[in-house]
């Protein structure tokens, strides 16, 4: 059979569940796809004509060139102009060097952070958990203290007895300190 250029007809297949995407693409609920039309390719004969046509214009401006060393140095010079001299070249190293120096020193800093970073969150969990430790043995030493006990064994066994307005002193402090007081003092007269 010969080609003469015309698309062929084929049977298509139509779009269903199983084709060949493997997709639902019509029915009722999808609006109909609009094909696109196989673009026409044009014979091979054409193309041997056009090559025959392109090498036969080159084969007349070649012999009708009388100038053709001219064009020989033009091409050398426009060669020349392409040509990287040994300074571009070794400028070109020398940066690329030097980008590649800052690279790996950036990476390196990079590298240190984040593990300083990981040193510094560490440590904090660390100082975390021991704060936590402090408060439960501070809280477990003062839960088992009776501070009423403790009075009675003052004032029955030792003797101690609350002071009084003579022995009493004030003082009176500077505005950058500070006292904490954890409890509220007790006001006996």
């Amino acid at each position: 059979m010969t080609n003469t250029g015309r698309p062929t007809a084929t049977r298509r297949k139509q779009n269903s569940a199983g084709n060949s995407r493997g997709v639902y693409v019509e029915g009722n609920a999808v609006r109909r796809l609009q094909e696109v039309p196989e673009r026409r390719r044009k014979p091979p004969q054409a193309d041997r004509a056009r090559a025959a046509r392109k090498a036969e214009a080159d084969r007349r401006t070649k012999s009708a060139n009388p100038n053709r060393q001219l064009s020989r140095q033009a091409q050398r010079n426009r060669e020349k102009a392409l040509n990287m001299n040994r300074g571009f070249v070794v400028f070109l190293a020398v940066v690329s060097v030097a980008v590649l120096f800052f690279c790996v020193h950036y990476l390196q800093l990079k590298a240190e952070v984040t593990a300083q970073i990981k040193e510094v969150a560490a440590l904090e969990s660390e100082l975390t958990q021991l704060r936590e430790d402090n408060d439960a043995y501070e809280s477990q030493v003062t839960s088992n203290v009776d501070l009423n006990e403790i009075k009675k064994i003052a004032i029955g066994r030792l003797g101690m007895k609350y002071p009084s307005d003579e022995q009493k002193k004030t003082y009176e402090t500077s505005k950058n300190s500070y006292v904490r007081q954890y409890q509220d003092v007790p006001e006996t007269k």
